[in-house]
C-alpha cells in the first residue's frame, strides 16, 4: 500500500470513528499531496510524500511552541496533537549518537581537515541522511566535527 494509499483508508477510518481532530490533521497532508501531485508529474513518489509530512510535523511544532510562548495552552494542545498525527507517517529518526558516527564517517570519507570543509561533509550528509536525522542537529554535530 503506497503512502496516499495508507492516508486515504485513515481519513475513511477517521471520518467512521469521528476524529475531527484527527482528520484535521490527515486532511491537510492529503491536501498537501494532492498540491504536490497537480503541480508535478502527477505521481508523489514516497521519498516526496515524507518530505512533505516532515515539511508539516515541522510547521506544527513551530505553532506548538508560538502558542505555549503566548501562554495560550488551549490552541498549543491543538497544534501538539496533529503534530502527533503526522509523526505516525515519519520514519524513525536517527539518534544522536548515530547521527555523530554518520558525520564521523563522513569527515573521514572526505578528507576534511577544517571548517572550511564544512560544505564537502553537509554535501554527503544531506542527501545521506534526509528523513532520517533533523538538519540542524547534523550541522551543530558537524561543526562540532571539524572543530576538533
Amino acid at each position: 500500500m503506497g503512502f496516499t494509499e495508507r492516508i486515504n483508508e485513515d481519513i475513511k477510518k477517521a471520518m467512521l470513528a469521528r476524529e475531527k481532530e484527527k482528520l484535521a490533521a490527515l486532511r491537510d497532508i492529503k491536501s498537501k499531496l494532492l498540491l504536490e501531485a497537480t503541480s508535478g508529474n502527477g505521481d508523489v513518489s514516497e521519498e516526496v510524500a515524507i518530505k512533505i509530512c516532515m515539511k508539516l510535523h515541522k510547521q506544527r511544532m513551530e505553532t506548538y511552541d508560538l502558542y505555549v510562548a503566548q501562554n495560550r495552552h488551549d490552541l498549543a494542545d491543538d497544534e501538539l496533537f496533529q503534530a502527533k498525527v503526522i509523526e505516525a507517517y515519519l520514519p524513525q529518526m536517527m539518534s544522536e549518537e548515530e547521527v555523530k558516527a554518520e558525520v564521523a564517517a563522513a569527515i573521514q570519507s572526505v578528507g576534511a581537515s577544517g571548517p572550511q570543509d564544512m560544505g564537502k561533509v553537509m554535501g554527503v550528509l544531506s542527501g545521506k541522511l534526509a528523513g532520517k536525522a533533523d538538519g540542524k542537529l547534523i550541522a551543530s554535530l558537524v561543526k562540532e566535527g571539524l572543530a576538533n
